[in-house]
């Protein structure tokens, strides 16, 4: 039996609504079982919101599972206190969670984790130091080398695929950050996550730092010094990796077939892009980690909480995501049959 588990992230925010619609929508209980890991009260508070009318049980272990809505409380960690008022509390509540996520799926406990959004200021407010859940689950993990992979598609289901050589750090951080061993080591990931979606092809783009990606050094060294020498190292371990391109046109190119994933240097380089074809479908991947991990790509969205207009089109993606990727594990022949790196057929979807 798989098991997938599921946080609902900030109480407050849209997380809880987007992930019971989502559940409903995909139908994923009747394939196996789903592990909500959240306070009981959140948890019936929103069940009943959304019409669900069975009772919710809690979760009795892994060798007791069967299809269906389960749930599980979070640990109580001494050391996330948070704040008296409701915004530490709810900030509190959702460290907490996805720290058991975490800790569910290292264990073997469940087989991936779809993680719901939260509010990085609650939560630092409440003495937590957290740059994301990105770099929470890989600390928790022990550190292995992961990147944060977003997905998805238009309306043409043209699909974008971006790796992020850094994700949550200040813009101006981003020249001292990016190394040849580290663009080397996204690049063995965007072709390992090409392999987990199945697809057959896996060239990878990359994009330049600077404007026209450097103007041969008249508008930057990076791409000279640093992207280029790392791009042909990848060429020489037999990665089809080209760059680096110039950032204002290499994402039509990806949507078009021409490329399986673009590996952006900053945050707002690939994510702008991605959320302009994708913002409904969009998912976030973490790549690297011992299991799947998945989340929707959008925010707390205060602002709209509790009025039941939240679309949980991004939580049913990410939550379909991780089945296609917990199914690919369970069954390596399904997805892993060819080579991504030499290999070579039409596009096909991820």
């Amino acid at each position: 039996m798989r098991v997938l588990g599921v946080t609902l992230g900030d109480g407050r925010g849209i997380g809880p609504e987007v992930a019971f619609k989502a559940v409903a929508r995909t139908g994923i209980v009747k394939r196996g079982a789903v592990l909500l890991i959240a306070e009981h009260q959140k948890i019936k508070e929103n069940a009943g919101r959304q019409g669900w009318t069975t009772a919710i049980p809690e979760w009795p272990g892994r060798s007791q599972e069967a299809p269906g809505l389960w749930w599980t409380p979070p640990e109580n960690n001494p050391e996330f206190q948070g704040e008296a008022d409701p915004d530490g509390q709810a900030a509190r509540a959702a460290i907490q969670s996805l720290t058991t996520g975490s800790r569910l799926a290292l264990s073997g406990q469940i087989d991936a984790l779809v993680t719901g959004p939260v509010n990085k200021a609650s939560i630092i407010r409440a003495g937590v130091p957290f740059m994301g859940q990105t770099e929470w689950l890989t600390q928790l993990a022990g550190n292995p080398s992961t990147g944060m992979l977003l997905l998805g598609k238009d309306s043409r289901q043209r699909w974008l695929r971006v790796l992020l050589a850094t994700t949550h750090v200040p813009l101006a951080a981003v020249p001292g950050l990016i190394t040849q061993e580290g663009l080397l080591a996204s690049m063995e990931l965007a072709v390992r996550a090409c392999r987990d979606l199945g697809l057959r092809m896996a060239r990878i783009a990359v994009c330049g730092l600077n404007p026209h990606a450097g103007e041969e050094g008249k508008m930057g060294q990076e791409e000279q010094t640093i992207l280029s020498p790392a791009i042909e190292r990848a060429r020489e371990e037999g990665l089809k990796v080209t760059g680096p391109w110039p950032g204002d046109t290499i994402f039509r190119d990806a949507i078009e077939g021409r490329h399986e994933v673009v590996l952006a240097m900053y945050h707002d380089q690939g994510l702008a892009p991605l959320k302009l074809v994708a913002f409904e479908t969009g998912v976030n991947w973490t790549v690297g980690l011992p299991y799947p991990r998945t989340s929707p790509d959008h925010g707390t969205a205060f602002d709209i909480a509790g009025k039941d207009v939240a679309d949980p089109t991004s939580m049913a993606e990410a939550i379909e995501l991780a089945w296609k990727l917990v199914e690919g594990r369970k069954d390596p022949d399904r997805n892993h049959g060819v080579n991504p790196v030499t290999e070579i057929s039409p596009e096909e979807p991820g």
